[in-house]
């Protein structure tokens, strides 16, 4: 794992690219429903042209469908759809051929649905948006049939391509499983991401392209240091070689995986007389394989108390494995290995219904695991995925080989919207930890009063403050469609405030032109965030701060003017929070009090000739003993005002509120 880990400097994002596919990964998406019925139960039914399905799908009425093939000639089909090893790919006409005759079968049976291309063509007409064409189904005899290499019908967009490859209007297709009551779906927890892979009985798998496929997409989220990150990538990534069930039951019963990453070979099992497919896993007695079946696997990653309530669960698990797609068998209960970890609970699963080709698997692992921890809606880069495969190894089918078991719940948008923006928050709060280490922001006032930079060191600092910058562009400019005023003033907001950090990290670096111009920036983004949300107090708070920061330096003269001109403003923004104090409690409550303590501090300089030292001074210690009373002192809230007002003792020092600051730092109880 060492060459995997080595320590990586910041990269400037400043790339169209990574532009473009925020702006793509934000675009709105059309839902599609097609759900395909029949009477009787999952299992024991084969297919046949005589057997009749219900097709439902919009506000239209139920439409009879029969499918164009046998069960046997169907299986007899997906055979030649395998990778012969004698054979190279790009040379197999009857696997090429194959392919494309089973998608224009399929693209028949699609064609047969009115309203599947009614919607398809109204969501033509919107540019730019992706249509999610989420298919539903319990025949297990429907598993079987690559609805995703489906090639577009007449009338359909990209008619006679691969209908999830064509460009005219971007198609994803996941499947689901119809379900009595909702799945609960949580995308926004902070990811942590389980590696497990196993090649028992001499066998190869490509581990080595994986880990480094992980290891490139946390990269914007391990802490930059000179030496010893692999202590910060295991916070992110944890690697099981040799994985045996029980060490992924163990791992998953103790940490709580966001996402877990299987890669092992499939390989075929008797169930009840029938063959199907599992994992070769290491087995637990020596170095032969396990195989592990759905059931089996899904109990392992779901992680139970004693009285059977579910602990953890992972929010996606990928398969880079054979098969794990494939039915196979209909006759006996129970799918593939990607249905019963879906049916047993887990949101999103994405598997391969026919052998996958090692390049590709290690391809699918870097697109995948990039575009979601950079925020991406999974259905975007399920998109984004195939047009890769298809591209990137082009003597394959492995673009239709991909199946996405998902579940999407009605607020799926606004959690994928909110996970971006926490990725972005942490990934430029990795850049400025490594910033204030290189500054000495991080240590006591006399060893950070002033820090003489080498010249390697201030090309790193620019380089940092010109990536952190280039993700907060990005993210403001992201699609208004999405981003409310109050998401918008928001990012402005933070914007704001990451140009202060910088300001503060250039003035310790002795960089003071540098300096001014971030803290002239940081004013520009308070007033813009204003502007769009006018009642925000916290945005006014700040705004008056940094006005006053940038002014400490002027005589009385140009007080007096700040004053006369930003008072209404002071007023109406205490007016403001103390309405929020009213009626709001814990954190919120707290944040409240804090910005009040602030506007106190601010008093000196906006409160006028009635300003009064000693009344400030009492104001600030009645807000920050109500902030200790509401939360404990080491709670977030508490820490970062204590941050804050060390500001104004220490960065921003002036005889004007120097006594002020320290008044409600010796009320929180700080030792600084």
């Amino acid at each position: 794992m060492s060459s995997a880990t080595a320590p990586a400097r910041p990269r400037s994002s400043s790339n169209s690219r990574g532009s473009d596919m925020i702006e793509k990964y934000t675009s709105e998406i059309r839902n599609v429903k097609l759900e395909l019925l029949r009477s009787g139960p999952a299992h024991n039914q084969l297919l046949s042209p005589l057997t009749n399905y219900i097709a439902l799908c919009g506000s239209d009425g139920p439409v009879t469908l029969q499918m164009p093939f046998e069960h046997r000639q169907l299986l007899m089909r997906l055979r030649r759809l395998r990778y012969p090893q004698d054979k190279d790919p790009a040379t197999d006409d009857q696997r090429q051929s194959e392919i494309r005759d089973i998608g224009e079968a399929i693209g028949r049976v699609l064609g047969q649905v009115p309203a599947l291309l009614s919607e398809l063509g109204n969501a033509g007409a919107e540019s730019g948006k992706l249509v999610h064409l989420r298919l539903a189904m319990s025949a297990f005899e429907l598993g079987l049939m690559p609805f995703e290499a489906a090639v577009a019908p007449d009338g359909f967009p990209g008619s006679g391509s691969p209908l999830f490859l064509q460009m005219r209007t971007p198609i994803t297709i996941t499947r689901e499983i119809r379900r009595g009551r909702p799945l609960p779906v949580d995308w926004t927890r902070p990811p942590r991401i389980l590696f497990a892979f196993a090649a028992p009985d001499g066998l190869y798998v490509p581990a080595q392209a994986h880990l480094q496929a992980l290891r490139e997409a946390i990269e914007p989220w391990v802490k930059i240091k000179d030496e010893n990150r692999i202590e910060e990538v295991k916070k992110l990534l944890t690697v099981l070689p040799n994985a045996t069930l029980e060490q992924i039951r163990s791992l998953c019963a103790s940490t709580e995986f966001t996402h877990v990453h299987i890669l092992a070979h499939g390989a075929p099992f008797k169930y009840s007389g029938d063959e199907r497919y599992g994992l070769a896993l290491c087995s637990e007695t020596g170095d032969s394989a396990d195989i592990v079946d759905g059931e089996r696997l899904a109990i392992a990653l779901t992680s139970s108390d004693s009285a059977g309530n579910t602990r953890f669960r992972p929010t996606l698990v990928t398969l880079a494995t054979c098969d794990s797609g494939n039915i196979e068998s209909v006759l006996t209960p129970g799918g593939s290995i990607a249905h019963e970890l879906n049916a047993a609970g887990i949101p999103w699963v994405i598997a391969s219904q026919f052998p996958l080709w090692m390049k590709a698997s290690a391809i699918a692992a870097k697109v995948l695991y990039r575009g979601l921890l950079n925020g991406g809606d999974p259905r975007w880069v399920l998109y984004e995925l195939r047009q890769r495969l298809r591209t990137d190894s082009p003597e394959t089918h492995d673009w239709a080989s991909i199946v996405a078991y998902a579940t999407v719940p009605w607020n799926f948008e606004r959690q994928v919207n909110l996970f971006r923006d926490q990725q972005t928050q942490r990934k430029i709060e990795v850049k400025f930890d490594r910033i204030d280490e290189l500054v000495g922001a991080n240590l006591d006032r006399d060893q950070s009063a002033a820090q003489i930079l080498s010249d390697s060191q201030n090309v790193e600092l620019a380089a940092l403050c010109a990536s952190v910058r280039e993700d907060l562009k990005n993210w403001r400019e992201e699609s208004h469609a999405i981003v409310s005023a109050k998401d918008r003033a928001q990012r402005l907001g933070i914007s704001a405030a990451s140009e202060k950090r910088i300001g503060i990290a250039y003035a310790l670096a002795e960089n003071l032109p540098l300096a001014q111009k971030a803290y002239e920036a940081c004013r520009d983004f308070y007033r813009d965030a204003w502007e769009i949300d006018p009642c925000n107090y916290w945005v006014i708070t700040q705004y008056l701060s940094i006005i006053a920061i940038l002014n400490r330096e002027d005589d009385g003269p140009v007080l007096k003017e700040l004053a006369h001109k930003y008072s209404i403003l002071w007023n109406a923004a205490k007016q403001i929070v103390q309405w929020q104090i009213r009626k709001s409690s814990g954190d919120d409550r707290a944040y409240a009090l804090s910005t009040l303590a602030e506007l106190s501090l601010l008093g000196v300089v906006y409160g006028g000739q009635d300003s009064d030292p000693k009344s400030l001074e009492t104001e600030i210690k009645q807000h920050c003993r109500e902030m200790l009373n509401e939360l404990c002192a080491d709670a977030f809230p508490i820490i970062s005002t204590r941050r804050q007002f060390r500001r104004y003792l220490k960065d921003w020092s002036t005889p004007l509120w120097t006594g002020l600051a320290q008044t409600a730092l010796d009320a929180l109880g700080d030792e600084y």
